[in-house]
């Protein structure tokens, strides 16, 4: 963490600064929303509303920051759950990932894009999070370890399953 972000963050958390967490919005809504983005199968709304509700559930919670771990492994944990929570209350089911694609396809997207992102629908929940994390967020075992909770030996399993997975299937699609 750096100094700047520390500083922001003391603003917030003692003076309750609402310029300040701005500040800090501004700088983690891009890889926040991407992370949505690439669980959500492209749904930009979606995504959005996620984004928001992280957010706004930073903010409420903002007191429980310790700065054990990083500002943005804490944010990316609340994601998650925010995540986890929407997908447990909506159950997300084929039909509805059909007319994401449909949409999706229809606005435009690369063919590439809509591959790579019905590979990703083919992963399970916890591979998808671990290889959005790590592939597209850039996040380190260890780091996906503490947003995800789970033990880095199980984060690594779901990655070796899911790049396998996402292989296989580019291959089939002509990928390589």
């Amino acid at each position: 963490m750096d100094a700047g972000e520390l500083t922001l963050l003391t603003q917030v958390t003692v003076f309750h600064n609402r310029r300040a967490f701005g500040r800090l919005v501004e700088k983690y809504q891009s890889p926040i929303r991407r992370f949505f983005l690439n669980q959500t199968g492209g749904d930009e709304p979606l995504s959005d509303d996620l984004a928001q509700d992280t957010f706004v559930k930073a903010w409420l919670n903002i007191s429980t920051f310790r700065g054990a771990a990083n500002f943005s492994t804490w944010l990316y944990r609340i994601a998650y759950n925010v995540f986890y929570d929407y997908t447990r209350s909506h159950k997300i089911t084929e039909e509805i990932d059909q007319v994401v694609a449909l949409r999706q396809a229809s606005s435009g997207d690369t063919a590439l894009r809509l591959d790579l992102q019905q590979a990703l629908s083919i992963l399970s929940p916890a591979e998808r999070s671990c290889i959005t994390l790590q592939m597209m967020e850039g996040q380190p075992i260890d780091k996906i370890s503490e947003i995800t909770e789970m033990a880095e030996g199980t984060v690594k399993s779901h990655l070796s399953r899911g790049k396998q997975k996402l292989a296989m299937f580019l291959r089939k699609n002509g990928y390589g």
